[in-house]
């Protein structure tokens, strides 16, 4: 498997919130790369730490998280291929929060100053890459409402639309299924519920016909029904092909 398969990831995912020009994906597809496997559910940077390099998301599954003092876990976003999870190290060299995998994954780590050189030759790149951070605060404000305002129920049936929708732009998503290997325990963590609590909603939502969930593969059986308990607009993750699920 060439380099080229490793970049390809993350031109998809450029792709879903914006048109590259040929020349802007051929220069995505020579960016150098270091890559390294990692197992499931291993840290990839922990917070406090300094990272000298940004780490792109090939294959696998990944969260950010911080922990409380007594050592409870926040988990703040969950991310999926083609996602850059840590371009903030190009101006910030402390880590604030950590990175880790869920699932086996494939990473590669591309050194800030290659980044540099190709935004400074291709400038609308760089500002493609602004967007993308700027979509991920996104993502983190309607996180903020759901753990503010919507109940258990809402708040998970709105990241089960919000993954569907960011799959399927990456194009892993067939016949509204994807693969969801998250552990009720970890959506826990994300949302602010206890495991059993979790384990109701899940059972909840399948009772009402909206998901199938069986050994980590999760089909919406009902996308209006899943959208309207989850309050779910996809406006804030500004794609550039509209949802036509």
């Amino acid at each position: 498997m060439d380099a080229i398969h490793y970049t390809a990831a993350l031109v998809r995912k450029l792709e879903s919130i914006a048109t590259l020009t040929a020349e802007e994906k051929a220069a995505l597809l020579r960016l150098p790369l270091r890559l390294k496997t990692v197992a499931a559910r291993q840290d990839i940077v922990r917070e406090g730490e300094t990272s000298s390099e940004c780490c792109l998301l090939v294959e696998g599954f990944a969260c950010r998280y911080s922990l409380t003092a007594e050592g409870k876990r926040q988990i703040l976003s969950f991310h999926i291929s083609g996602d850059i999870l840590d371009l903030q190290t190009l101006h910030l060299e402390t880590m604030d929060h950590s990175l880790a995998t869920l699932v086996p994954s494939i990473l590669a780590f591309i050194q800030p100053d290659d980044l540099r050189t190709l935004m400074l030759s291709h400038p609308n790149l760089g500002d493609l890459l602004w967007r993308d951070t700027l979509i991920d605060a996104a993502v983190f404000r309607q996180w903020m409402v759901g753990l503010g305002r919507r109940n258990a129920y809402g708040r998970i049936a709105h990241v089960l639309c919000e993954l569907l929708v960011r799959l399927r732009a990456v194009e892993l998503v067939e016949d509204h299924a994807f693969t969801l290997p998250v552990t009720q325990a970890e959506l826990g963590d994300a949302f602010g519920l206890s495991t059993v609590h979790v384990n109701r909603v899940l059972q909840d939502l399948r009772g009402d016909g909206l998901i199938t969930l069986h050994g980590g593969s999760l089909k919406v059986l009902n996308w209006q029904g899943l959208k309207k308990a989850g309050e779910f607009d996809p406006t804030y993750l500004h794609l550039v092909k509209k949802e036509a699920l």
